[in-house]
Formats: C-alpha cells, sequence, structure tokens
C-alpha cells in the first residue's frame, strides 16, 4: 500500500458490544486514506476490509514484535478531537455519535454510509434500537432506505416523537386458570386412552388368535370393532371430536375475553380436545370440510380446504374458495392479557396462499387472493391481491383462477380419501415389520415379566422400523414423483392426487423420520426422493416436491422451509419448477413459490419469502414478505469448518448423528411400555384400564421430559452466546439433543401441555428463565438457557423463539428477552439478541430482527416488524 511504513492488526469492541477489525498503519506523506479503503474493499471480502488508524509509531514489544495491547483504543479521532465531526449538526450530530457507539465509526460527512462502514443486520438492529430512543416509530427499514448520516438525519426529522404506546399493564394468569390447566390436562390425556386400548386389544388378539400368545387380553372382536371405528377412524374421531368441541364452547361469541377468564380456558380445552382424539390427523385430511361443516362452520360448495378448520366453527367459506396447506384460521390469538376472538370469512372464490392468518375478524372478498406468508386484519376487498403482514394491496386485480372451474365427480374423493388412509397406515405397518423381530424370534411368552423381556429387542427393532418407513415414504413419493409435471392441473385429477399425496406424506414424513433430517444424510434422502441436489448441500426440515426441485451445490435449507409446494384455485393446482442456486441461503420458515428461483450466493432471510424470477439477481439477501432487498455483511469462517471439511469430521459428525438412534429407541420404548402396562390392566379390567389409561400416559410424558432434559444437561450443558462453525462437535451434540426433544419430549408431554404451567416448569428445568403465569403455546425455544420469558409474558401458537441462526454456516447464538407482561403474537418468530420491553405487543406473522429492542408499552406488527397503529390495531381487534 502507498505510504504505509509499518502495519499491524487487531480486534477490539466498540461501547456497544460489537468486535471490530481495526488497521494500524504508520504512514509518511505519500499515504491517501480514502484511496487506501477503495483498495481494501476490492481485494477482500467485506467482513475482513478493517477500520483504517493513523499513528505515528507501532509500539513494540522486548522481542520486536508488535505490542497490540499498547495501540490506541478508542481511537484519538473517535473520542471527538477536533475536526472529526465539524460540518454534522442536531441530528446528523446525534446519529454520529450513535455510530461510534455501534460501529466505532469515526463519521466525518453527511455522505458516510452505514453499511459501508461495517455495519450488517445485527448493527442495523442495534442502531435502530437505539434511535427509537427519540423517535419511536422508526424501523430497521428505515436505516436500510436511509443508510447515508445526511438521509438518515433527514427521514428521522420527518417523523413524529410519539410512539405506538400503550398504557396497560398486563397481569400474570391467574393461579386458578393455571391449576384448572394441570386438572384439565390429566382429563385431556384420558381422551387418548381409548385409541391405545383399542389398538393394544387388536394386537393382543392378532398375537393370542395367530401365535397362541394367550399370557395377552382377549377381548371380543365386536367391541374391538366398535372401539375401532368410534375412536380410531378419522369419521368417528372427528365426530367425537366436533361433539366435545361445541358441547365445550356453547353461548362462547366473538369478542375480547381476559386471558385465562372461562371463555378461555373453555377455547384451550376444546383446542386440545381436537388434538387429543387425533381429529386431523393425515387420514382424515381429505375430510376437512366434512368436519369443518360439523364444527359449526358455514362451507359452500366445491370448496379446496387444505387447512385445520377453527374448533370454534366461526367459519364461512364461499363456494369455490382456495385454502392452501399451513393457513392458520383459528380465527383468535392472546394480546398480553386479552383473547381476541372472532369469525373468518373468505368469499366465493377467493384464494388463501400456504402459512397465511386469517386473523379474527378477518374477511376476504369474492375473487381476491391472498398471498402466502401474510397476516390478514380486517376486509379485504373483491378481486384484489393483498400480501404482507399486515396484509396490504399490491394489485388492484388479483391473479384469479388460471381457468373456468373444472367439472368432477364423487369418485376423486373417494379417491382422496383411500389414499390419505394408506398414507396414515405407512407408520402402523413399519411398527408390524419392527415388532415382527422379537415376535417371530422368541419363545411364546408365558407371563407379563417375560413380555418386558423382550424390550432387549428394542434398538433392532426400532432400527428395522425406521428402514421400513423410509422405505414405504420413498417408495410412495417415487411412485408419486411418476404422474408429476410442471404446470397447471385439476385439484381432482390423477396428477392432483399425486402432488398432494407427496406434499401431504413428506410433510408428516419431518415427523416420522425427523433423525433424516437436519443430518449429513438429508441430501442423500431428497436425492432418493428424486430431487437433484449438489454436492455438501445442508438442509434442514425441508418441505418440497423432490421432482421438480433443484437444490445447487453448497446451498443451505433451514428449518421448516417451504421450497415450492403448489397452490390452490378455482379447482386447479399449479406446481412449477424451484432452483436454488450454489452457495444460497433460505432460512427458518422461509419460502419459494412454484417457480421462483433463489440465484446464486444469494440470502432468503428467516420467515421471507423469494422475489420473483425478474427480480432475483446473484448474491442479493431478501427479507419480508413481501420480499425486500436487504444489505448485509457475510460472516467469514474457516473453509474446513464450514464448506470444505475433511475427511475426519465427516467420519465424527457420522457418529454422532448415529446416537439419534437412541431418542428413537427411547420413543419406541416408551409406547412399549405404555402398551404392556394397558395390556395387564385390560387384562385385569376393562372399566381399570380405561380409568387409568390416561394417568398411565401422563407418567409416560413426564418421564420423556426428564430424560430430555437429562439428554440435554449431559449432551450440551448450558448454553451460552457466541459462534459455532457448522462441523464442530457442539453444533453435532446441540443437533442430538433438538433430536430427544423432537422425537421423545414433543410428542409426549411438550404439544400436550402447551400453554399450561406444565411447560413452563420442563422449561426452567431445561435451563429457561420463566416468571411467573407466563402463557406458552410453543415448546420451539431452541437454546434454553438463552431464553428469558418475564412475568406474565405470552408467547402464541407457532411462534418460534429463535436463539439461533446459520448463515454462512456458522451456528450464532445470543439471548432472547421477552420482559415482564409482554406478547409475541402467533406464527412469529423473534431473532438472538432481541428483547420485547415490558407490555409490549408484536402482532401475528411478525419477524423481529436479530439485536432489535421494542421499546416497553408499544404495539409492533409485521415482517420486519414497524408500529402498529391505534387505528390499525383497533380494526384488527
Amino acid at each position: 500500500m502507498p505510504g504505509v511504513v509499518g502495519a499491524a492488526a487487531a480486534v477490539r469492541r466498540t461501547a456497544a458490544g460489537n468486535q471490530l477489525l481495526v488497521g494500524y498503519v504508520a504512514t509518511d506523506e505519500r499515504f491517501d486514506q480514502g484511496q487506501a479503503m477503495d483498495v481494501l474493499r476490492h481485494a477482500l471480502p467485506a467482513a475482513l476490509v478493517p477500520r483504517l488508524a493513523q499513528v505515528d509509531v507501532l509500539p513494540t514489544r522486548t522481542s520486536g514484535k508488535v505490542d497490540r495491547d499498547a495501540l490506541p483504543w478508542p481511537l484519538p479521532s473517535l473520542q471527538g478531537y477536533p475536526g472529526t465531526r465539524g460540518s454534522l449538526h442536531g441530528t446528523m450530530a446525534w446519529i454520529a455519535e450513535l455510530w461510534l457507539e455501534v460501529l466505532g465509526a469515526d463519521v466525518r460527512s453527511p455522505s458516510d454510509d452505514f453499511f459501508d462502514l461495517g455495519g450488517g443486520s445485527l448493527t442495523a438492529a442495534q442502531m435502530v434500537s437505539r434511535l427509537r430512543e427519540r423517535f419511536p416509530e422508526v424501523v430497521v427499514g428505515d436505516l436500510y432506505e436511509h443508510p447515508t448520516v445526511g438521509t438518515l438525519a433527514a427521514h428521522l426529522d420527518t417523523l413524529g416523537a410519539a410512539g405506538p404506546a400503550s398504557d396497560r399493564t398486563v397481569p400474570p394468569t391467574p393461579l386458578k386458570t393455571q391449576a384448572g390447566q394441570v386438572v384439565g390436562t390429566l382429563l385431556l390425556r384420558a381422551l387418548a386412552g381409548p385409541r391405545w386400548l383399542v389398538w393394544v386389544g387388536i394386537g393382543s388378539r392378532v398375537l393370542a388368535d395367530g401365535l397362541g400368545w394367550t399370557v395377552l387380553p382377549q377381548p371380543s372382536w365386536w367391541l374391538l370393532l366398535v372401539g375401532w371405528l368410534v375412536f380410531v377412524t378419522p369419521p368417528g374421531t372427528m365426530l367425537l371430536a366436533a361433539a366435545g368441541a361445541r358441547l365445550l364452547l356453547r353461548g362462547v361469541e366473538p369478542g375480547e375475553h381476559p386471558r385465562g377468564g372461562k371463555v378461555h380456558l373453555r377455547l384451550w380445552l376444546a383446542t386440545r380436545l381436537v388434538d387429543e382424539l387425533g381429529a386431523t390427523g393425515l387420514a382424515g385430511a381429505p375430510y376437512m370440510t366434512w368436519f369443518a361443516r360439523l364444527l359449526g362452520a358455514d362451507i359452500g360448495r366445491d370448496v379446496d380446504l387444505h387447512s385445520v378448520p377453527p374448533v370454534t366453527g366461526m367459519l364461512r367459506l364461499g363456494a369455490g374458495s382456495s385454502v392452501e396447506p399451513e393457513v392458520d384460521l383459528s380465527g383468535f390469538w392472546v394480546d398480553g392479557d386479552v383473547l381476541h376472538l372472532g369469525e373468518v370469512r373468505v368469499g366465493a372464490r377467493a384464494r388463501v396462499g400456504a402459512r397465511s392468518m386469517l386473523c379474527p375478524g378477518a374477511d376476504v372478498g369474492k375473487d381476491a387472493e391472498v398471498a402466502p406468508g401474510s397476516a390478514v386484519f380486517g376486509s379485504v376487498p373483491d378481486g384484489e391481491f393483498w400480501s404482507g403482514s399486515p396484509a396490504e394491496r399490491v394489485q388492484e386485480r388479483a391473479r384469479g383462477p388460471w381457468s373456468d372451474r373444472p367439472s368432477s365427480t364423487r369418485a376423486w374423493v373417494a379417491a382422496y380419501g383411500a389414499v390419505a388412509v394408506l398414507l396414515g397406515g405407512l407408520p402402523l405397518l413399519a411398527l408390524l415389520a419392527g415388532a415382527a423381530l422379537p415376535v417371530l424370534a422368541s419363545d411364546d411368552p408365558t407371563s407379563y415379566a417375560e413380555l418386558w423381556a423382550l424390550l432387549a429387542w428394542l434398538p433392532a427393532s426400532v432400527v428395522v422400523a425406521f428402514v421400513v418407513l423410509a422405505g414405504l415414504v420413498w417408495l410412495v413419493v417415487r411412485v408419486a414423483g411418476l404422474a408429476v409435471a410442471p404446470g397447471v392441473h385439476r385439484v381432482r385429477s390423477g396428477t392432483g392426487l399425486a402432488v398432494w399425496t407427496t406434499v401431504r406424506v413428506l410433510d408428516d414424513a419431518r415427523t416420522w423420520l425427523f433423525p433424516l433430517y437436519s443430518s449429513s444424510l438429508t441430501p442423500f434422502w431428497l436425492r432418493a426422493l428424486g430431487a437433484r441436489v449438489g454436492r455438501h448441500v445442508e438442509a434442514s426440515t425441508v418441505l418440497l416436491v423432490p421432482s421438480l426441485t433443484q437444490v445447487n451445490d453448497e446451498a443451505f435449507l433451514a428449518d421448516d422451509t417451504l421450497i415450492g409446494g403448489y397452490e390452490l384455485g378455482g379447482g386447479w393446482i399449479r406446481v412449477e419448477r424451484v432452483k436454488i442456486g450454489k452457495r444460497a441461503f433460505v432460512g427458518n420458515s422461509g419460502m419459494a413459490a412454484p417457480g421462483r428461483k433463489v440465484p446464486k450466493a444469494s440470502l432468503v432471510a428467516v420467515l421471507s419469502a423469494a422475489p420473483r424470477r425478474k427480480k432475483a439477481q446473484a448474491g442479493e439477501s431478501w427479507l419480508g414478505s413481501p420480499p425486500a432487498p436487504l444489505r448485509r455483511t457475510a460472516a467469514e469462517g474457516d473453509a474446513g469448518r464450514t464448506y470444505a471439511p475433511p475427511t475426519r469430521l465427516k467420519v465424527l459428525r457420522a457418529l454422532v448423528e448415529a446416537c439419534r438412534v437412541v431418542p428413537v429407541a427411547l420413543a419406541g420404548g416408551t409406547g412399549v411400555a405404555v402398551a404392556i402396562t394397558l395390556a395387564w390392566l385390560l387384562d385385569q379390567s376393562a372399566l381399570l384400564a380405561l380409568v387409568l389409561a390416561g394417568p398411565v400416559l401422563a407418567v409416560a410424558g413426564m418421564a420423556a421430559a426428564l430424560v430430555t432434559v437429562v439428554a440435554k444437561w449431559v449432551l450440551v450443558g448450558r448454553h451460552r452466546p457466541g459462534a459455532h462453525p457448522l462441523w464442530s462437535g457442539f453444533v453435532w451434540r446441540n443437533e442430538l439433543a433438538d433430536t430427544f426433544v423432537e422425537v421423545l419430549a414433543a410428542p409426549w408431554f411438550a404439544r400436550a401441555v402447551a400453554g399450561t404451567p406444565l411447560l413452563n416448569v420442563w422449561f426452567r428445568l431445561m435451563g429457561a428463565r420463566i416468571g411467573r403465569g407466563v402463557w406458552c403455546e410453543s415448546y420451539w425455544l431452541p437454546e434454553t438457557d438463552l431464553v428469558e420469558l418475564g412475568d406474565g409474558v405470552t408467547v402464541n401458537q407457532g411462534t418460534v423463539v429463535q436463539t439461533h441462526l446459520f448463515h454462512d454456516r456458522m451456528l450464532t447464538t445470543d439471548r432472547v428477552v421477552l420482559k415482564r407482561g409482554a406478547t409475541l403474537g402467533p406464527n412469529s418468530v423473534i431473532l438472538p439478541a432481541a428483547t420485547l420491553g415490558r407490555h409490549a405487543t408484536v402482532g401475528p406473522v411478525s419477524l423481529v430482527m436479530r439485536g432489535e429492542s421494542v421499546p416497553d408499552g408499544t404495539v409492533w406488527i409485521g415482517n420486519p416488524i414497524g408500529p402498529w397503529t391505534a387505528a390499525a390495531a383497533e380494526t384488527a381487534r
């Protein structure tokens, strides 16, 4: 570098705690700092461009090496020396002080750019949090749109000093309600008892009649047939669930109700009742319109309903309307100490995109369209296209159906029903294969002690069952893939059925075969299913149509990504090819709609959508729904720990991942132990078995939860903020601990106790700081030690308290704090290092950015969040 006679680099920390690379240079008269910075930006990755600091001489130790501890910090020019910011006044001068605090940046001119000075997504959120001290309405997007000191100051001066404030105080959930929930949970677990007893009875009779296992109970086949029709088949469970829900919710009206009050408790009981009875399982998916009518919903003709209807029955779907998968139609959410409950309406021929939420009182007009990932408050006018959270008009005319509604016959309804029963039976076939090993290899047991001894076969049986289930899923997807083709097809056609079958079975396979995902085996699994997957791809619980998906080398697909899927409209189903470019990244719950492309080295952020093909360019980053450009700095890491690991690390990772068989075996063992216990009770008395089935399931759930707690502390200990490369032992052990949660604790315990104090107790055992009277309906708190939920906090259903990010194959973890009385709305995500202030609210389908701080008593919504004005909030409520 011309004019540099000596140089040294050191990592420093700003007043905000951010690390900063500083290059100290001793120079002569030829040195030009502006020219030097231009050369560095051209020659180095953005993350490695240092902040240059001129010094008279580089201090040295007696050894002759540079004494980095003696190099000046803070830099003299950053301590307010004359000439540094003389041209900046008013708001600009205040912004310069904040940039000094956050970036350690020496701001000299109104044209200085936040991102050119080293800013990124984390520091942008930190900066905005500080700006909100004077300008409460400022959002992260404002800094991206106005990145220079001058333009940002001018924009801030146009904002008001008043923010989206709320003067309420949120108390903890009443103790009376919490006690009622504990009792209610035990009673609800009893509802699953009859289904277990029917399957145990059928298995006992088959073994007794076929193999002479007379030690087992032998109930009447006629009684078992009645039990199977009532407690196992979709019509039976749906009738029971609808009757129970309507009884519990009789007289409940739309409006605002106290959190933890009678109406809320009845709603929670009805929701849990439907879950415990298994009324919305895969086998019943084609009958959702019938189930909705049973619940009291008004469903028109020719409706395509691919999501679960609300237990309240407060739903109206006009003739020919379409609702895509994973749409939240529940019609309620909890805001602090208030439950908002309302009817949801979708007009004739309207379309609602996947992963959207229709909030209480939402009314989608005739022929209108709601884009995927949106949150609808109030009314969407007839024929318009709305998108975003909260949804806004993006086009005056909806895209509309691709053609006139096709004719169809009832035979296709029967075909969907038959395929659904087949798909729902895949786990049962796998369990039979696993059970065949000990049954055929052992002598006939003569006592229950000998039955317990058969648990020694458990590891081998679990492996057999897992392999068989994976093989069955593979067979279904490959056979269905023969009929899948890009384009628009009738829903009730062979291609439509094939697409639906593929998406439904792979959606459930993410639960059935969870150990296959987020592992080094995932790319091989996706290739086997028919996807084109390149080398060194990392994929988590991704959902896709394999035959239409291409994922190029070194791409990364994070948790719960939706790649492609399908669109519905007017009796038609649309699928298209989707391409993920080399080294592209799709964040947690990110979406790439049919026909979209994520270009090379691009990023789709958490809870965000990929842009249209014409807008997407290589190397760009996109945030939100609808997506907006995002400026970011790529992190640099050791390639041997991120993209190009040596064979030694591959072997070590495989060994750790092989240990995932342990939680799978424990989950299977829990099921076998419950079955043997129920068989013994059934042998004593059918009435005794029916009475004690619930407590047996509850004890099994608590055991699964405690084993998961032990596994977490043994495998990873206490989580702390930090960064870890993908190819490191900590990341693999953390994924193994998460497998215990998803495979063992979630199905046996966490899902059954959502929203109750029992879940809070478990979180505390896992290391989280949980206050009094917290209402938490989500178990997605990945690194529990880094989570703090203050007294009276509300975490709604479908929400993720995300304490880690995996950008650039580096796992970075940090704390997430929800202070006393704060609310995180349903289907939202809060990222690491973020804080919600006391009694603050973040509304539904929202994204709180990494490092962002929401002030006390304020109200926010959006993806990313922005102020939720009083008028908009009132409309939503």
